[in-house]
């Protein structure tokens, strides 16, 4: 069972991200801030999900939760200022949109960057101990696999339906034969001789 809070005086929000070890396509953060009370016997880390129970979370998140925001940095802006500080502002950018403003974060991971003056808290595994960060995880993967999804539709022969822009074999196996797309990430090592590429 989920930890419904880390602290109960402030009011929280929970924030994770997806796609940070992609080759392809943006990363994705989501702030969630859910009400006392809440539960969901489903309710746990995205990973642990499947896409079906991913998306039926979904719909649950956003109709009960009190505030959500859903944010992306570009494949661009990440070869450009790193994909951890990426992760980072995308996290800050979905903060930056909640409707009403925490008090408090919770950060799935061991790092952050503080977010104007409101404390926080990195949990290691947080998306599998905190509801709110379980919540976001499951906003942040649901929405930028549906990106991944129609950017399939534009670039097929990645098999982005299939891998969401992960380095799996075939993955990495098409872009030895049909090069980067605008989406790839160039600053990743996408193949062994990629800079046969550029």
């Amino acid at each position: 069972m989920l930890q419904a809070s880390y602290q109960e005086e402030l009011i929280e929000a929970g924030c994770d991200e997806a796609g940070r070890g992609c080759l392809a396509g943006p990363v994705f953060a989501a702030a969630v801030i859910l009400p006392k009370g809440f539960s969901h016997p489903e309710l746990n880390d995205s990973k642990q999900l499947s896409e079906k129970q991913r998306e039926e979370l979904r719909t649950v998140i956003e109709d009960r939760a009190l505030a959500f925001a859903v944010a992306s940095i570009d494949n661009n802006e990440i070869d450009h200022i790193n994909i951890l500080k990426a992760s980072f502002k995308a996290m800050h950018l979905a903060i930056e949109k909640l409707e009403i403003r925490p008090r408090f974060l919770l950060i799935d991971g061991n790092r952050f960057i503080k977010y104007k003056r409101i404390p926080h808290q990195c949990i290691i595994k947080g998306d599998a101990t905190f509801m709110s960060i379980a919540a976001a995880s499951i906003l942040a993967k649901t929405y930028r696999d549906d990106l991944m999804k129609r950017l399939h539709d534009e670039f097929p022969q990645y098999g982005w339906i299939n891998n969401k822009g992960y380095g799996t074999e075939a993955h990495r196996k098409a872009i030895e034969q049909y090069g980067l797309s605008k989406y790839h990430r160039k600053s990743f090592r996408l193949i062994t001789r990629q800079e046969e590429l550029f």
